[in-house]
């Protein structure tokens, strides 16, 4: 399976440096190239890597110390500064080269423009699978965004599948703090994709990292939190009184009521499935209530300032809820309280 992405990439890399790269063999390429002064040269622009490991750097100095450097660094010209060169692949052999007291390293110089020196920089540290996932997206988006690449096409650019290409550019959606623990090496990319729909990735991510779980426990603790989060909160159970008033002005109208309390006040809803279910309320509450002005009120001038609730009707217009005053009717369910 790593034989064949490393062909997969391998085919990527001939085809933006040319056939001739790769039909030729690593000697062909040391004896094709010419050494430059190490002060000559300078690290590429579009270098994707944001760190190099100093411990990994410091081992390959020591093998340059004994074995030298096999294999050249792909460079092209400065474009400022025409005696110098931009290194395109080979970073960190030039650095490690540095920390070896070498003087002199192969280059292999080719006429690159912007977005082939990022195309094969950014498939020869996937070659040599050196990235992370974070730097591998910031590849891919820079390709896409200052080169106008397309997923497919830069999919066959890199030798990877469009699908690949989306998910790892998704990464770059997650929190911070899931960033730095993806960086670090302490969550996979297979855990970042998990935590990208998490209603809490920051928080879930931490809780991975310290129970050590794999990507197929992440993917089941996320799926809880979502059947957590998407539950409507359980109704507080009301106390018995409420319950009886309910039930007895249901009785009395014929509909569904709802009573809350708050404070020293509170609120009737009366839930309703027509018109002529709110009018039949109206009615009754006009002809029981002893103010005038509420007799005069014309239905729809009622409706307009209550708040009721309603399903639509031929109009699709949604109707306000209608609230009455309870203060009075809690009063007298005290007395049957104490009683009780």
């Amino acid at each position: 399976m790593a034989d064949k992405k490393r062909q997969n990439l391998g085919r990527g890399l001939s085809a933006l440096l040319g056939k001739e790269w790769e039909e030729m063999g690593e000697t062909d390429r040391t004896m094709g190239s010419r050494e430059v002064p190490i002060e000559f040269l300078r690290p590429g622009r579009y270098q994707p890597r944001h760190s190099m490991s100093e411990e990994r750097i410091e081992e390959l100095a020591q093998s340059i110390r004994e074995n030298g450097i096999i294999q050249p660094l792909l460079v092209r010209r400065d474009q400022e500064q025409k005696d110098f060169y931009e290194i395109i692949a080979g970073e960190r052999r030039w650095r490690a080269a540095q920390l070896a007291k070498v003087h002199v390293v192969p280059v292999v110089i080719r006429d690159l423009n912007d977005q082939q020196s990022l195309e094969i920089a950014l498939v020869e540290n996937l070659q040599r699978q050196d990235l992370s996932p974070l730097e591998e997206a910031d590849g891919y988006k820079r390709l896409m965004d200052e080169f106008s690449h397309t997923q497919d096409a830069l999919a066959k650019t890199v030798g990877k599948s469009r699908s690949h290409v989306a998910n790892m550019m998704r990464l770059l959606g997650l929190p911070a703090p899931v960033k730095k623990l993806l960086d670090a090496g302490e969550l996979t990319a297979g855990h970042a994709r998990a935590l990208l729909n998490a209603p809490d990735a920051v928080e879930l991510a931490r809780e991975v990292v310290k129970r050590g779980l794999n990507v197929r426990q992440t993917e089941r603790l996320v799926r809880k939190k979502q059947r957590q989060r998407e539950m409507p909160p359980t109704a507080r159970k009301k106390d018995v009184d409420t319950a009886a008033l309910e039930r007895d002005l249901s009785n009395l109208l014929g509909l569904r009521v709802a009573v809350k309390f708050k404070g020293g006040g509170g609120s009737i809803t009366v839930h309703y499935d027509s018109l002529e279910q709110l009018d039949d309320v109206l009615r009754r509450l006009n002809q029981s209530g002893p103010s005038t002005r509420a007799r005069k009120t014309s239905p729809t001038a009622v409706m307009t300032a209550a708040k009721a609730e309603t399903t639509p009707v031929a109009s699709k217009a949604l109707l306000p809820k209608l609230k009455v005053g309870l203060r009075a009717a809690a009063r007298k369910r005290k007395p049957d309280r104490k009683s009780a």
